[in-house]
């Protein structure tokens, strides 16, 4: 699983949990730090499926970041992330040149995922337009092509908003207003 997905951990952590590291073979060998003169890797877990440095100041963040979940409790930040996510639809929705991918977000079919597209624009263009407010949103494919095809977006790709459980009412409302001032501006006069 992704550290930096639901966990809070910082991107390029994650884990790979299985019964006692059953059925892993390790894929590269040497520089255990502990066994330096053997080719080949300890026998010893976890070890055996360790080479090379270790990320401990990601794995220190993917722990803080656990432990926040943990504290904040899973229940709550989906509560609190679907709340944020469905007050951002049912704002978009109500815009004109707002194409909308995904449905009104509930507790039951819960991703904190939005997707959307302002028509007219390709969606780096938009994305753009938001990143140039302050507004930190992510364009494209999202490495989910499967999901854009099922979309019907695999030509032009959507723009993603995500809440997490450090974005505030002021932050989504704020979101809201910059998509409003990219809406006025792409529908201007063209040059």
């Amino acid at each position: 699983m992704a550290g930096h997905k639901g966990l809070y951990g910082p991107m390029g952590t994650g884990m790979l949990i299985t019964p006692n590291g059953a059925g892993l073979e390790t894929v590269i060998q040497g520089g255990t730090g502990t066994e330096s003169a053997l080719a080949e890797q300890p026998a010893g877990m976890p070890e055996r499926l360790e080479s090379g440095t270790q990320n401990m100041p990601g794995i220190a963040g993917l722990r803080a970041g656990i432990e926040f979940v943990g504290r904040r409790g899973p229940q709550a930040i989906a509560r609190r992330e679907t709340a944020l996510l469905r007050r951002i639809y049912r704002g978009l929705s109500s815009l004109p040149g707002i194409v909308l991918y995904t449905p009104e977000p509930d507790l039951r079919h819960f991703a904190p995922v939005l997707s959307f597209n302002v028509a007219g624009l390709p969606s780096e263009t938009a994305a753009r337009g938001l990143n140039e407010q302050g507004v930190a949103v992510r364009a494209g494919l999202h490495c989910a092509p499967t999901a854009h095809r099922f979309m019907g977006t695999l030509e032009t790709g959507a723009v993603r908003v995500c809440p997490s459980a450090f974005t505030t009412e002021a932050d989504a409302d704020g979101f809201l207003r910059a998509v409003k001032r990219l809406l006025r501006k792409n529908s201007g006069p063209k040059d």
